[in-house]
């Protein structure tokens, strides 16, 4: 729902999730805050996956709430300008987002197909896949060409342990600096301002 919305926002400009196949050797590259980000090369990628992780002092339920208010998600999600949910399907949804880029960079959109599962152990797992073909393009945006990655919620007690993993192939031209820092910035910032609405 609004938490697969989400996720394929934060999905949506971040990284194209690599399977454990594809991104094997992960290196820590930010641990701040209690946020600990990790890279990983991608066999015929010019773009590194991201992995985030951190341990929140609230319930599932919460976090749950936080992910799936697609429209609101966009407050905590790195450079998110603005997102809608698309379509609502069972344990699918369909979002879509629209991202801030520096000048001169041509700002990104992505579609995303988020599909939510539910772990015996109470833990949530929200898939995040890109689709850059389900609505036609918006002017005056690149669409995010390949996004793969997930949302993983686990129950720790009375916390929460959250991982954020992604692959984002961004489409068009972007400058090294700028896909290198996007790497780091989007699961850092994005569990970070998650974390502050989740522990209120």
């Amino acid at each position: 729902m609004g938490s697969l919305h989400r996720m394929a926002v934060l999905c949506g400009l971040t990284v194209l999730l690599a399977s454990t196949a594809q991104a094997e050797e992960w290196k820590t590259a930010k641990e701040e805050e209690g946020i600990k980000v990790s890279l990983s090369e991608v066999a015929g990628s010019q773009y590194k996956a991201f992995r985030g992780v951190t341990v929140m002092k609230t319930t599932m339920a919460k976090l749950r709430a936080l992910q799936e208010d697609v429209p609101g998600a966009c407050a905590w999600i790195h450079e998110c300008k603005t997102q809608k949910l698309l379509k609502h399907e069972g344990n699918q949804s369909w979002t879509y987002t629209q991202f801030n880029t520096p000048w001169p960079v041509t700002p990104r959109d992505s579609v995303l197909h988020v599909t939510t599962a539910e772990g015996a152990d109470g833990s949530l797992t929200r898939e995040l896949e890109g689709q850059p073909k389900y609505i036609p393009e918006e002017k005056g945006f690149v669409r995010v060409a390949q996004v793969k990655g997930f949302w993983k919620l686990v129950p720790k007690g009375d916390q929460v342990e959250v991982t954020y993993q992604a692959h984002t192939e961004p489409g068009g031209s972007v400058p090294s600096w700028l896909a290198n820092k996007f790497v780091v910035d989007a699961p850092f910032n994005t569990l970070k301002a998650l974390k502050e609405r989740a522990e209120k």
